[in-house]
């Protein structure tokens, strides 16, 4: 192949490359909220002609890798401390962060009549392993430690605890029964027709879950990712969320600013 065969075919693939990434967006999303991110995308994809890529983890492993320079474009956290923290080190667009969802923490058990509607059960302790998210990587994780400490259970229950990685592998092990119980997204109860047995927790137990997007700074000059970005904050992304167990800001009182 000669020199300037090369430079062209070299040159061809950099040009098919920057097209697909005008035309889609990579967005990383918390782990609880893997199922709306899709059906989102879903609608998107079908409105606009972008396509989207959906890669999920825990909050706290997604931010990690965003700060070591994973090729994201938008981050859908499940808290707003990591989002703010990329808006305030420059790796997230200034302004471009608000609430997308208000997370919902609920005590599941898929065995139907087994957790009561007041969360008695926790006390009465009568089960082997209770599940949760890890505290340090994932928001419902940390709700889920402040409801036990709330309800004075939390050093006798810590023993018998199994954490998973994030919310997503939580629900795994109480869905396969390696778990009696835990302390699960009311969206992912949601999506299983509501079986089982579930206390919905008083919000007052734990902090609220805010979960929030930023614009990341690759997809700042992206015409995929801003209109994803616009989309999310839109009534019919606001109506998925909502029909999947989720709260949303009301519109009056919405975070936020256009990008720069």
């Amino acid at each position: 192949m000669s020199r300037e065969l090369r430079f062209f075919v070299a040159a061809s693939l950099l040009a098919v490359s920057q097209a697909l990434w005008a035309n889609s967006v990579t967005i990383a999303v918390a782990a609880n909220f893997v199922s709306p991110a899709k059906a989102i995308a879903e609608a998107f994809e079908k409105e606009s002609g972008f396509t989207v890529a959906v890669s999920s983890g825990s909050t706290g492993k997604l931010f990690a890798q965003i700060v070591h320079g994973a090729p994201y474009d938008l981050f859908l956290a499940a808290d707003s401390r990591r989002p703010r923290l990329l808006e305030q080190n420059g790796r997230a667009v200034s302004g471009s962060r608000f609430t997308y969802a208000l997370g919902e923490l609920v005590l599941w058990s898929p065995r139907p009549g087994y957790v009561d509607s007041r969360g008695d059960v926790l006390k009465a302790g009568r089960f082997n392993r209770l599940a949760m998210a890890n505290p340090r990587l994932a928001p419902y994780g940390r709700a889920a430690r402040q409801v036990m400490e709330k309800l004075e259970v939390w050093g006798e229950l810590r023993r018998r605890l199994v954490q998973g990685e994030n919310i997503a592998q939580t629900f795994q092990f109480v869905a396969s029964g390696n778990a009696s119980l835990g302390f699960v997204a009311l969206s992912q109860v949601y999506a299983t027709g509501g079986s089982g047995s579930f206390w919905k927790i008083p919000s007052g137990l734990y902090q609220p879950i805010q979960q929030q997007a930023v614009l990341l700074q690759r997809g700042k000059e992206s015409a995929a990712a801003g209109a994803f970005w616009r989309y999310l904050q839109g009534d019919e992304a606001r109506k998925l969320i909502r029909g999947m167990g989720y709260g949303v800001v009301m519109e009056g009182l919405r975070d936020n600013n256009a990008p720069e």
